[in-house]
């Protein structure tokens, strides 16, 4: 498409035709990168973003370093956390720490000794106090990360790494950075510390249960804020401040 400015839905369009010109089969392995930008004539991000669109949909699968292959991913290639962090979104990361930290909280509150509740005590002032998002972000993936050690279960633990190397990515920091940014620093650092605390004194009172309504609660609450997702009720959203 040389004169034009191509755009993804155009890429989409055109890779489709492309492939079915090319009647690859099942695992053949396309063209690099490279080439395909030079033959429709657009950005290496352009393509690899109709790419993302096509692999969504099960058309293509990519392999970190190997290329682009046809067909849905094999069920025995796995999945690298690298290629996990390009493709999900921020709501994606969201939804999945709701489906798992919650219950990894109840664990933590059924095994956690008082070392343990003191450490997560200091992870929560550390949130509270942060002077800046960089210092919030590394005290919340502490006190996340110490939860989920304190579980004793190495399956969540790894599955709340993978989580948290999505979170280190350039689009969740974006975003989470502008919602830092609109709640008013300070006010977003202690909201999130005081609904920390709610967490660690479940888990200090060994109530499984309300361990996981609460870290919920505080999961819906960062859903509400940077805008993935409506809160469930108003008990959530009273968490936050209302941004000026």
């Amino acid at each position: 498409m040389p004169g034009t400015r191509v755009t993804t839905g155009d890429a989409v369009q055109w890779l489709r035709t492309y492939l079915e010109r090319q009647a690859y089969g099942p695992q053949d392995r396309l063209e690099p990168e490279r080439v395909l930008a030079a033959q429709l004539g657009c950005s290496r991000a352009t393509l690899r973003a109709a790419l993302d669109i096509l692999e969504k949909e099960g058309l293509i699968w990519r392999h970190v370093g190997q290329g682009t292959f046809m067909g849905p991913r094999p069920a025995t290639e796995p999945i690298r956390p690298s290629v996990l962090a390009e493709l999900a979104s921020p709501a994606d990361v969201l939804e999945a720490r709701l489906l798992i930290e919650p219950p990894i909280a109840g664990l933590a509150a059924l095994h956690a000794t008082p070392q343990d509740v003191a450490l997560l005590r200091d992870y929560a002032l550390r949130s509270s106090t942060a002077p800046d998002w960089q210092a919030y972000e590394q005290a919340d993936d502490a006190f996340h990360k110490g939860i989920a050690r304190i579980s004793g279960n190495p399956l969540l633990i790894a599955f709340l790494d993978v989580l948290s190397s999505v979170r280190g990515r350039a689009r969740w920091q974006r975003q989470h950075d502008r919602a830092f940014r609109q709640a008013r620093k300070r006010e977003y650092a202690a909201q999130q510390g005081r609904m920390h605390g709610a967490i660690v004194d479940a888990i200090a009172e060994h109530n499984a249960d309300a361990a996981q309504r609460v870290m919920a609660d505080h999961l819906r609450a960062i859903q509400a804020i940077m805008g993935t997702h409506a809160p469930a009720s108003g008990r959530e959203a009273n968490f936050w401040p209302e941004a000026p």
